[in-house]
């Protein structure tokens, strides 16, 4: 059974997940990334970082931090999944809390950016509803980069 909780980005578990993301970035794209430059960024405020977990063992993690620098949204970051509990839904999981993260703050847009050499990942946020837009806040296009965006619908009450 899987369960979704707040994760400390300091934390041996958090810190594996995002050295495995920074590891899959590497050899897709083939740029090094700092891992301790990487937690900081997840403990800064406004972020809000995740894990998935099944029995008791992080497999997923993901984030959303918040902006306004073009309106106000939350930018997706850093959602992975460890590649021995792909494909069973986990990055969904994680999409879906870190929407209603973002709900419950009345926040009603989100934005993420992933590449080219994700199409996993792209199909994934188009089934969820995401469509291609161009960059946002202070990115600028390159041809490995995608931007997307999603209208949350906050529930009635």
């Amino acid at each position: 059974m899987r369960h979704v909780a707040p994760l400390d980005p300091d934390a041996p578990a958090a810190r594996a997940l995002i050295g495995g993301l920074n590891a899959h970035l590497s050899a897709l794209y083939g740029m090094q990334r700092d891992l301790e430059r990487g937690v900081a960024a997840l403990k800064q405020a406004g972020v809000c970082f995740l894990g998935a977990f099944v029995a008791g063992q992080p497999v997923a993690c993901g984030a959303v931090r918040m902006r306004d620098d073009d309106g106000t949204y939350g930018e997706i970051k850093s959602v992975f999944v460890v590649p021995e509990h792909r494909g069973q839904g986990h990055s969904r999981a994680i999409m879906h809390a870190l929407e209603a993260h973002l709900i419950e703050r009345r926040i009603d847009l989100a934005r993420l950016m992933t590449g080219t050499a994700q199409p996993e990942a792209i199909a994934l946020y188009t089934r969820l509803g995401y469509a291609l837009r161009s960059p946002y806040g202070v990115h600028t296009a390159d041809e490995a980069t995608v931007f997307m965006e999603k209208r949350l619908v906050r529930p009635c009450r």
